[in-house]
């Protein structure tokens, strides 16, 4: 699909399909919009009134002018009010028209919209992430696959010539995001340890990172109990991929994102039983994948940020070698843990990385994970959870999610919380009581953290939909991506 940053505007763009961008302060028609009412005979107030269009958020209206004119058909999608109008406004009003270009079988769209807050080159970011993200179909597992699926060719942004960069960043980011998605989506005997370290190198290799990858042993050597305890009883090696991105000149800040990659998880000895969506434990690489999404967006935009994205990735099975309920790790700072749940594996997975991160001196530790169902229980599907004890870290993963149009919410660190997790035979429990559940798995995760800026993201809920989106399809959605590229920008 081609993009262009066009100069024509909707009075002069010819093509298939215009879509206009319409606020409720922009009725009754005015200025540019009355002119193009004239041009068209009437036939835009004639829209407006057949399907009562207040230019309310989300509503749309549609036309067949015919193809004798410069415009096949036209389309409006409704702003809401100028005062709340904002990117993610705009993303979503873009895959909005997408689909109904796609709908009514058109290869090119024009994208009439308003630039917000003076701000052409967010203006035509946020167009073509919401148009990309809208139309991408994933069918690779399917032998029949429709070619024509998708047949919007060409997307104009009209009024926005020169936001070619914007465009280009646009594209870079959504890259990301989509390979998040497909990695999620991947069933797990192809996602696995072994293939995301694969991924990795190519990402190295494409996108100029270095790439490590410790195997069994080396992990052994730096004490990753935790990590090792849960991959002990998996067939498939695990691979603790520790990529990292450095700008040509002094970085302005050194950064860390962690991903929680178990591949599969069965739950181990403490198996997943009926209900508990365990067909769907393909997912629980979402972090993993967010973070690997990042690496490739951040290594095609190139910030003046040193980055160091990390996952110890394995999956959690049932063997003859599987850990035991009640057996005791020591995590690579030393900590033991007594594993009361072999289903909680995903934070002795972390603890082993977060020490590894820490170790790299860096001045920001984010950590993304499909960790706990406690925090979709309070959240819900379409809202991660932050996670952190200092205010400025929270402030600016916050903004960097507002900006990127995915939402968080931060939740309390209650210290006390932690008696829940307090064992009679090593330093810690895995799990503690079931109230809190989501507090208690930061505060456990906190303990391999001493003293970095450190922030987690309880990604359970909104990693996967079963229902479509606003710029997604039902599935796996790439949650995340764009909030840590925003966050490393940010910083640059």
């Amino acid at each position: 699909m081609e993009f262009q940053a066009s100069d024509k505007t909707c009075l002069t763009w010819s093509g298939d399909c215009l879509v206009i961008g319409v606020c409720e302060e922009s009725l009754p028609l005015a200025g540019m919009m009355a002119e193009l009412n004239e041009r068209l005979t009437g036939l835009l107030q004639d829209l407006i009134d057949e399907t009562e269009f207040t230019g309310k958020d989300g509503a749309t209206a549609t036309l067949r002018v015919g193809k004798q004119g410069p415009v096949h058909k036209l389309g409006l999608v409704g702003l809401g009010s100028v005062e709340s109008l904002k990117p993610e406004t705009l993303r979503k009003a873009a895959a909005t028209a997408a689909r109904l270009a796609r709908k009514e079988k058109c290869s090119s769209l024009g994208l009439s919209l308003p630039v917000w807050n003076n701000d052409p080159a967010l203006t035509a970011q946020a167009l073509t992430e919401g148009s990309i993200l809208a139309l991408q179909e994933d069918s690779r597992f399917k032998s029949d696959k429709d070619e024509k699926a998708n047949p919007v060719q060409q997307v104009h942004l009209l009024d926005l010539a020169g936001q070619e960069a914007a465009v280009s960043k646009a594209q870079a980011i959504c890259e990301g995001v989509i390979l998040a998605r497909e990695l999620v989506a991947a069933p797990p005997n192809v996602v696995t340890s072994v293939s995301l370290a694969e991924t990795a190198a190519e990402i190295a290799q494409s996108c100029g990172l270095t790439l490590e990858v410790l195997e069994q042993e080396d992990c052994e050597k730096l004490g990753m109990g935790a990590y090792l305890g849960v991959a002990q009883a998996s067939e498939i090696p695990p691979k603790f991929i520790h990529l990292t991105y450095k700008p040509e000149g002094t970085p302005k800040r050194k950064l860390a994102i962690v991903g929680k990659g178990l591949t599969f998880d069965s739950g181990g000895l403490n198996i997943k039983g009926a209900g508990s969506g365990i067909e769907m434990m393909k997912v629980d690489m979402g972090g993993a994948a967010a973070t690997l999404g990042a690496a490739k967006v951040i290594g095609r935009l190139k910030p003046e940020v040193e980055v160091h994205f990390i996952s110890a990735t394995t999956e959690n099975m049932i063997s003859g070698r599987a850990l035991r309920p009640g057996d005791i790790l020591t995590a690579s700072n030393g900590k033991t843990i007594e594993v009361n749940n072999t289903d909680a594996e995903g934070r002795l997975t972390l603890a082993d990385a977060l020490v590894f991160a820490e170790k790299l001196g860096v001045d920001a530790i984010v950590d993304l994970a499909t960790l706990t169902g406690a925090c979709i229980i309070a959240l819900g599907d379409d809202i991660a959870g932050l996670f952190t004890p200092d205010d400025g870290l929270a402030q600016e993963i916050s903004q960097a999610a507002e900006f990127s149009g995915e939402k968080l919410w931060r939740l309390p660190m209650e210290e006390k919380y932690f008696e829940g997790l307090k064992s009679l035979a090593a330093d810690m429990k895995n799990t503690g009581p079931r109230p809190g559940g989501s507090i208690t798995a930061s505060l456990f995760l906190k303990q391999f953290v001493n003293g970095t800026p450190w922030a987690h993201l309880d990604v359970a809920g909104p990693v996967w939909i079963e229902k479509e989106g606003p710029y997604h399809s039902p599935g796996a959605t790439g949650y995340g991506v764009r909030t840590l590229v925003q966050w490393v920008l940010a910083s640059s």
